[in-house]
């Protein structure tokens, strides 16, 4: 065993429980092992944990003080939530040398989550779990409520593959109040998610070692501290990682990100103590996912701040202590509709000495002594009684009350006094609720909230879900008037996806008959979820509101207040998800929202109105690959000024789980449908086209964006328009567009004489388009069981098509091969790490591997002129035309012809990079070498050798990779590809117009 002896610095000693007593639960599970760090207490908590879950699978499980030696990975299903209860904390103690635990990756505690997509099998079983199982299934996505508090972690010597917790976790999951005591071990945690807090890591190898969080989401770090690892105290690549209050002291490195990899990074008030390499080693420079920003940074004796690793630049720290303002690198834009250039920015001074820590971001809850259970009041919490009364009178007579397991069903506000605390374990399974069609919230009528605070209150909400019914058009579940010292935590507004109802029926329960969903179910239909107004402010963290029956999930309004939001997921609202409107002085670090296909097509990720002084960092406003409907913007500013964005991130891919004849995987598929603009300036009329950026400024008289044109002089001429959305074009032999709009299945021409044309009106699922060489038009269609291929020839209006089977993959020396455009290939939720060679395989490595792979099948024309290999399929949903498929094909904005043996140009747009590569036998692309740090849409090459690519605008590069100039188009540019007369237009598809430079 290990033992932390000896004379200890303060910020070393132990740290005191925080759950001094177990609150009564009738629920909850307490462990029953020995807890004397001898015998073997695996099985003990193990059995523990299955004996918590409830019908809907959680349960909370208090774990009493002592030491519990494990020898295998304890597994904690998604929605189990363990605390450690007593004077002091429990620990869980690997001994010296336990079998499992000196070779790859393994780890302590294992979070696990359910099967989320309905495979059946585990595509990824966790290769960390030991012993090693393919029947375990990691977190995933859908692993919503578990955590883990309270409870100190301590690895023994000769575990060197050793690491405390995998939490690669989604909504509501944290860790808290933990102790890692490292040791020989690798890492305290391996793969990280959502939202940590108070957290100290000792030792080790690594402090955390994590990779892309499971839904994507970021991960956020508050209260943490770091000391004494041998390698980094942090070692990441993609986790979307924010930092608040987080010290790391005797390391070589602060945050080192992997090779080849880029991150959101953000910092606040980070401090380096002796970090004698550098506080942060950023990689994959000029690239628009890495994006690394720090306010407030403290160092002493760390005298290198940032090094790069790729070039080996470094950025020196201003004396033995100094203070760091803002560090900022990444794509800067000089302004709003501005496209962004790469650049590193310092604002620093040197300082005497380093201050004191800063107060924690989140404050600690009353202690459990003071806590009132509302059940001995006479509180039911049993999901039928009018708890109303009973919690009002509980609320005027007690500070702080506790809620165990129940449904806590009201008629009525709870009108919180200024200092009241409500606390719950778990927002699951303890809920304030309305029943529907409640008659005080019925009917037209202003706003009436469930749970209001006070104007300048010192109010908390703590582990609490607040649910207002499925039908109450009046409800706002949170009204939140209190002061900048007031907290809400781990708190759901439910409603939406993980939401468990008292009465056990769904949540469409109500639904009506009729066309239009939004009214047919109710959404859209209720006052903000979470609504701060009238002076309001404090500290709001780890909430997840995604209740489409309410406006938006949270809504700020009249307020100079100080706001501090961290980790908030907001999701699935019709309109909005979180708006502001008179506010100051508020800060927004890692917000996350998401918009689906069924109630979000037309929702705007961020609104901002008369607003000024405000933050956002590290924000995620992401739309689902299910989407079919153009959405103009994520953000939207009305008179709005003083608006500072730091790590913005707008994108539009999911992760996918399968096993068919391919084999078991979870892979990334792209959409056609993010958000067309990160920022629309509704007052300036100016469109910010960068989706990815590190830097934007937003000032109250904002210049107007400067245009560009290659050449100089060169017209953008619109063609047509009122289009829902097109792509999927191929040009004839004569310069003939053709193009497709899927959503109503006709393919167009357009020609310079001839004008617009509809082709084809079938429906027959059009996606993507080819000309062979005979004039037949070859169409890539989304019917099938894994897709279709059908050709037929433009001018004969029978319907006719000739279906194209599928065909073993074969040499065709005469023929052009078909690809995609552009690709997302990204590796998501598979760990890429590989300890024998201590590597994590880089996003490239990947695009080569996957590109250098043949089709086994092929569709080929019939006149034998091309030929289309035939790419992976995946399918959501039903197998007819209800359900979703995705291929790299399907996927893309169009189709590249090239020979075998010949060069061809793609585009990845999981990288923002272009490449070119040699084309092989089955559809393989081999030799793959980047060629510019643009990328995304499409990319297209004139008879001169230059290249053009489509990201944002149209960029123009020569045949070596030169910046020539830029083209800028009056709406995003989706595809790009040259036909007309003589192949010297340069047409141009966005969603809603076709565009044209001719004489290129």
């Amino acid at each position: 065993m290990i033992c932390v002896c000896g004379a200890q610095p303060a910020w070393a000693a132990a740290a005191p429980s925080a759950w001094s007593s177990a609150p009564q639960d009738p629920r909850a599970v307490t462990v029953k092992g020995a807890g004397d760090g001898k015998a073997d207490d695996t099985a003990a908590i193990q059995q523990a944990i299955a004996a918590s879950r409830g019908a809907t699978g959680e349960g909370i499980v208090f774990l009493p003080s002592g030491r519990y030696r494990l020898t295998r990975s304890i597994l904690v299903p998604q929605g189990v939530r363990i605390f450690g209860v007593g004077a002091t904390r429990p620990v869980l103690v690997l001994g010296d040398n336990t079998p499992g635990f000196q070779q790859g990756v393994g780890t302590m505690v294992v979070f696990t989550g359910g099967d989320q997509y309905d495979v059946g099998k585990v595509p990824e079983p966790v290769p960390s779990a030991v012993p090693f199982s393919d029947k375990v299934r990691d977190a995933n996505s859908a692993t919503f409520y578990s955590a883990m508090s309270n409870i100190d972690i301590e690895i023994g010597a000769g575990n060197p593959a050793a690491a405390g917790v995998r939490f690669r976790v989604a909504q509501h999951a944290f860790l808290s109040h933990m102790d890692f005591h490292i040791g020989s071990g690798f890492a305290g945690i391996y793969q990280a998610g959502n939202e940590c807090e108070d957290l100290r890591f000792f030792g080790g190898r690594y402090g955390i070692v994590s990779e892309k969080t499971s839904p994507a989401w970021q991960f956020t770090l508050l209260d943490s501290s770091f000391s004494g690892q041998r390698d980094a105290a942090i070692r990441e690549h993609e986790a979307g990682l924010t930092l608040v209050n987080v010290s790391m002291r005797d390391v070589p490195v602060g945050i080192d990100i992997d090779q080849g990899y880029g991150d959101w990074l953000w910092g606040k008030d980070v401090r380096f103590e002796n970090v004698s390499k550098a506080g942060v080693v950023i990689s994959n420079e000029d690239n628009a996912y890495t994006q690394i920003g720090f306010e407030n940074a403290l160092a002493s004796g760390t005298p290198t701040f940032a090094r790069f690793r790729d070039s080996g630049k470094a950025v020196a720290g201003a004396g033995p202590a100094y203070r760091v303002k803002e560090f900022t690198y990444g794509l800067t834009l000089a302004g709003q509709g501005a496209m962004g250039t790469y650049q590193t920015r310092m604002d620093q001074a040197r300082i005497a000495a380093l201050p004191p820590r800063r107060a924690p971001a989140i404050r600690a809850l009353p202690a459990t002594k003071e806590w009132v259970d509302v059940r001995r009041l006479g509180v039911k919490g049993d999901g039928k009684s009018d708890d109303t009364a009973a919690l009002q009178r509980a609320i005027d007579g007690h500070r702080v009350l506790y809620f165990p397991v129940g449904f806590y069903m009201i008629s009525n506000t709870l009108h919180l006094k200024p200092d009241t605390v409500l606390i719950g374990l778990h927002p699951s399974l303890t809920q304030i609720a309305l029943p529907d069609n409640a008659p005080n919230y019925a009917g037209l009528g202003g706003p009436l909230p469930m749970v209001e605070a006070p104007k300048g209150g010192d109010n908390m909400l703590f582990g609490l879900g607040i649910f207002g019914g499925r039908v109450n058009p009046r409800v706002t579940p949170v009204l939140w008037k209190a002061g900048a010292s007031s907290q809400i935590d781990d708190v759901k507004i439910q409603g939406g996806g993980g939401t468990f109802i008292a009465d056990g029926k769904p949540l469409d329960f109500y639904s009506r008959p009729g066309g239009d969903p939004v009214a047919s179910n109710h959404w859209d239909a209720q006052y903000p979820g979470l609504w701060v107004t009238d002076g309001g402010g404090g500290t709001f963290a780890a909430i997840w509101a995604p209740n489409t029956q309410a406006q938006n999930g949270l809504y700020v309004s009249n307020t100079k207040t100080p706001g501090h939001v961290y980790e908030f997921s907001n999701e699935h609202h019709v309109r909005n998800e979180i708006v502001l409107d008179g506010v100051e002085n508020w800060e927004f670090l890692a917000p996350q929202t998401e918009q689906e296909v069924g109630e979000g097509g037309d929702a705007v990720s961020l609104e901002i109105r008369n607003s000024r002084q405000i933050l956002v960092a590290n924000y995620h406003a992401y739309r689902v690959t299910r989407n079919f409907k153009p959405a103009p913007m994520a953000v939207k500013l009305y008179n709005s000024a003083d608006i500072r964005f730091r790590n913005v991130h707008v994108n539009a891919e999911s992760g996918y789980a399968t096993c068919d004849s391919n084999g078991c995987g979870t892979y990334l598929r792209a959409s056609k449908f993010p958000f067309e603009n990160s920022i629309v300036d509704t007052t300036h009329k100016i469109e910010t086209r960068e989706r990815e950026f590190a830097v934007l400024d937003v000032p109250a008289d904002p210049a107007r964006p400067l245009s560009s044109s290659f050449p100089t002089g060169a017209k953008v001429e619109k063609l047509e328009d009122g289009f829902w959305s097109i792509s999927g074009a191929a040009v004839a032999a004569d310069g003939t567009l053709y193009f497709v709009d899927h959503r109503f299945q006709r393919i167009y021409s357009w020609a310079e004489k001839a004008g617009l044309g509809v082709v084809r009106d079938n429906p027959v699922d059009p996606v993507n388009l080819a000309v062979a060489r005979n004039g037949d038009l070859m169409v890539l269609s989304s019917l099938g069981a894994e897709a279709g291929v059908y050709s037929f020839r433009p001018g004969t209006q029978d319907g006719a098509i000739k279906l194209i089977a599928s065909t073993p993959a074969a040499a065709h020396p005469d023929a052009q091969t078909l690809l995609p455009v552009n690709l997302w290939n990204n590796g998501e939720f598979k760990d890429q790490y590989d300890p024998a060679n201590d590597h994590f395989t880089t996003l490239a490595e990947m695009f080569k591997r996957d590109m250098a792979a043949p089709k086994a099948r092929e569709y080929v024309s019939p006149d034998g002129s091309l030929v289309l290999p035939a790419f992976r399929v995946f399918q959501q949903g039903s197998p007819d035309h209800l359900g979703w498929r995705f291929s790299d094909t399907l996927d893309a904005h169009g189709l590249v012809t090239a020979r075998a043996g010949e060069r061809v140009f793609l585009t990845n747009e999981s990288e923002d990079k272009t490449y070119s590569g040699l084309v092989g036998s089955g559809g393989s692309v081999t030799d793959l070498k980047p060629f510019a740090n643009r990328g995304g849409e499409s990319v297209a090459v004139d008879a001169q050798g230059r290249v053009y690519v489509a990201n944002g605008q149209v960029f123009v590069f020569d045949r070596d990779g030169k910046d020539l100039g830029r083209i800028d188009v009056p709406e995003r540019p989706l595809q790009i590809l040259f036909g007309g007369e003589g192949n010297h237009t340069l047409f141009i598809l966005t969603h809603h117009a076709l565009y044209a430079v001719k004489g290129q």
